[in-house]
């Protein structure tokens, strides 16, 4: 059985045309393989990081996990902790970005203290590799405002994760690689930066 055949239009409308006008650069890519740098999102269907940056294909290393979680590094082997590995000690890219988004589901789930019971896999991996919760509402926006706040704290835990990476701690010490943290409004296309030194996100410009 074939999938949604809206997939395969889109694979045929590739081939007839998204490909043979981009020849030159799939050409370039079938030998060559050096992004720039590494993209770590949440598997959230509707944030596309290569969309949001406008990036070509070849431009972004991407890495997408339920609710852009990166664990601490472990002896245990696993797909994230390898990817990042060879992103930055084979592919050598000099940045990498932490993006979360609006509405999440993961962080949705761990500031509303739902119950995961049934989805075991999840709770485990949000629990293992997500910031604390649940937590209160922030203002009188209720939920809303718990779930931007706990996407905002998210990204910074992440990139503390990112760090006890031996591949990252080594870049970071020879100066190779800068970290970024961003968030990103589904509704109106907003990005914001977080500023290491003062800890706050503000709306890139």
């Amino acid at each position: 059985m074939h999938p949604d055949p809206h997939l395969i239009d889109g694979v045929r409308r590739f081939r007839r045309d998204v490909h043979p006008a981009a020849a030159a650069l799939f050409a370039r890519l079938a030998t060559t393989h050096r992004p720039g740098a590494l993209f770590i999102g949440c598997s959230d269907a509707r944030v596309v990081p290569e969309l949001l940056t406008q990036s070509e294909p070849g431009e972004l290393f991407v890495i997408r996990t339920a609710g852009n979680l990166v664990p601490v590094y472990g002896p245990e082997p696993d797909a994230v902790s390898s990817s990042i590995e060879y992103a930055l000690a084979v592919l050598g890219v000099r940045d990498v970005i932490v993006c979360g988004h609006s509405g999440c589901g993961a962080m949705t789930a761990l500031a509303t203290g739902e119950d995961l019971t049934e989805l075991p896999a999840l709770d485990g991996w949000l629990h293992t590799a997500g910031p604390a919760g649940p937590r209160a509402p922030a203002s009188g926006d209720g939920t809303e405002a718990a779930v931007t706040a706990l996407v905002h704290d998210n990204v910074t835990v992440q990139l503390a994760h990112l760090a006890t990476h031996p591949s990252v701690a080594r870049a970071l010490a020879q100066d190779t690689v800068t970290l970024h943290g961003w968030t990103h409004d589904i509704r109106t296309g907003a990005v914001d930066v977080l500023d290491p030194r003062s800890g706050t996100f503000t709306p890139l410009t």
